[in-house]
C-alpha cells in the first residue's frame, strides 16, 4: 500500500505497514483520501532530527484521527500501537507523533537522519519512504527560525493513494477533486510557497527566460530570507555604484592615510578600514564612499595596483553589499549599548540610605524571630571556685607583722 505525497518541493512516495499497524495505515489512507492533508504545512523542521506535518492549522496543536468523522467526538484520538516494535532506524521512517497521552491524531513525521533511538516506543512508525529522497534532502535544508518554523513555507499540495487494500466506508465524503484551500489554510507570516512561481508571468516566453525568471524570484525569497534572519538590512538591497572596495592593504595603514590618498580624485563622504570587532586590527581592506560616482571611477581606473605603505593594492567596485551590512551592524550595536544604558539606573554621587517600608503587625508577626547573638555563658560562683586561682601580686608588709617579728626576736 503506497501513497505519494506531492509537496512544493517535488513528490514524496510513502509505503505503509498496512500489516504491522493496521489502525495507523487506515487513519493516513482514510485522511489522504478525503484530502485532510492537502496544503498541510511543514510547521517543524529540525536539521537532521524531524520534519514535522499533518496539522491543518500549522501550529502543530491541531489535527484529529478519521476515526473522529466515523464515530464521534470519543475518538478523535486512537491509541498508539507499541506491538511489534518497530524502531527509528532508517532515515525515511514515517512515523504518527504522540500528544503526550500515548495517542495519535492526524500529524505524522518524517525522519532525516537514521538510528533515532530516542523515538523508539513513543511514536508508532507506521511507514517509510521508498522514493523522492532529493525532496527529504531539500526539506532537511530548509532555513528555519528559532521555533523550527522555515522561513520559506514548504506544503503538501496534494495526496494521491497509489494501492489500498481496504474499502473506504461509504460515510466518509470523498472529494471528486482536491478542493480549493481556504483562505486561513494558506495564510502566513513567512515567504508564501507560491511566491517563486506565477503563471500569467511566464505566459508566452521561452524555456530560458522562464528558467531566469525562476531564479530572479528564488533570490528575491534568498533575500528576504537574510532579511528576516537579520543577515541583510534590506531585501532590495543593491550593492552602490560610488563605493570603491580596495583590499590587499598593509595592516599598519589608517583611515586617515587612506582617505588623503584617494581623496584627490574628488571629495570623499567616508572612508574605513574594516576591523576585527574584538581585537580592532585592520582586516586589510577597505571602503571609499565618494560623492560622484564620476569620481569613484576615475579613482578605480587610476589606483589599481598602486604602491601603499609597501604593498600593491587592489581597487574594484563594491560587488557586495557587505559595507551597507557592516554599518547596519554598527548603527544595532549601538542601539543595543544605548537601549541597555537607558535601562540600567543612574547612579547619584551621594545617595541617603532608604529605609525599608514599615511591616504590618500581622506580616511582622509571621516572620520567624531574630536570634539575638550568642553571649558566652555566665559562669556560676561554683565553677568560678573551680577556676585556677589567680595569684595576686606580692603585698608589702604592715607595720604590725613588723612588730612582732622584731619582737620574737629580742
Amino acid at each position: 500500500m503506497s501513497v505519494v505525497l506531492e509537496t512544493t518541493l517535488g513528490d514524496i512516495t510513502i509505503d505503509l505497514y498496512y500489516e504491522e499497524r493496521p489502525i495507523s495505515s487506515k487513519n493516513f489512507l482514510y485522511l489522504c483520501a478525503i484530502k485532510y492533508y492537502n496544503f498541510c504545512l511543514f510547521h517543524s523542521i529540525q536539521t537532521n532530527f524531524i520534519a514535522q506535518t499533518g496539522d491543518p492549522t500549522g501550529t502543530g496543536r491541531g489535527g484529529e484521527s478519521i476515526y473522529r468523522e466515523l464515530y464521534g467526538e470519543q475518538a478523535k484520538y486512537f491509541d498508539m500501537e507499541k506491538k511489534p516494535l518497530i524502531k527509528h532506524r532508517k532515515r525515511g521512517t514515517v512515523s504518527m507523533v504522540n500528544n503526550s497521552n500515548n495517542q495519535h491524531g492526524s500529524q505524522f513525521f518524517l525522519t532525516l537522519s537514521a538510528n533515532l533511538d530516542s523515538l523508539d516506543g513513543i511514536h508508532t512508525v507506521f511507514g517509510e519512504i521508498v522514493d523522492g529522497w532529493d525532496v527529504l534532502d531539500k526539506i532537511n535544508i530548509a532555513v528555519v527560525d528559532r521555533d523550527f518554523r522555515p522561513y520559506h513555507d514548504i506544503r503538501i499540495i496534494h495526496t494521491v493513494i497509489i494501492s489500498n487494500p481496504y474499502k473506504i466506508p461509504s460515510s466518509l465524503d470523498i472529494p471528486e477533486r482536491s478542493p480549493s484551500p481556504t483562505i486561513e489554510r494558506v495564510k502566513s507570516s513567512m515567504i508564501a510557497f507560491d511566491e517563486i512561481f506565477d503563471e500569467d508571468r511566464v505566459q508566452g516566453k521561452t524555456d530560458e527566460e522562464i528558467k531566469d525568471y525562476i531564479e530572479e524570484k528564488e533570490a528575491q525569497a534568498r533575500a528576504q530570507i537574510l532579511e528576516l534572519i537579520g543577515d541583510l538590512p534590506e531585501a532590495d538591497i543593491k550593492p552602490p555604484e560610488n563605493v570603491l572596495f580596495v583590499c590587499k592593504l598593509n595592516p599598519v595603514t589608517t583611515d586617515e592615510d587612506l582617505q588623503t590618498i584617494f581623496s584627490r580624485f574628488g571629495e570623499i563622504l567616508s572612508c574605513e578600514i574594516v576591523r576585527d570587532k574584538k581585537t580592532g586590527d585592520s582586516l586589510c581592506y577597505a571602503f571609499i564612499e565618494y560623492e560622484n560616482e564620476e569620481d569613484a571611477e576615475q579613482a578605480y581606473f587610476k589606483m589599481d595596483n598602486v604602491l601603499i605603505d609597501d604593498r600593491r593594492i587592489h581597487v574594484d567596485f563594491s560587488q557586495s553589499v557587505a559595507k551597507a551590512k557592516w554599518e547596519y551592524d554598527k548603527k544595532q550595536r549601538k542601539l543595543k549599548a544605548l537601549k541597555a544604558q537607558r535601562r540600567s539606573p543612574r547612579q547619584s554621587p551621594r545617595r541617603s540610605p532608604r529605609m525599608s517600608p514599615r511591616r504590618s503587625p500581622q506580616r511582622a508577626s509571621r516572620r520567624s524571630p531574630r536570634r539575638s547573638p550568642r553571649r558566652s555563658p555566665r559562669r556560676s560562683p561554683q565553677r568560678a571556685s573551680r577556676r585556677s586561682p589567680r595569684r595576686s601580686p606580692p603585698r608589702s608588709p604592715s607595720r604590725s607583722s613588723l612588730s612582732k617579728r622584731f619582737k620574737s626576736k629580742r
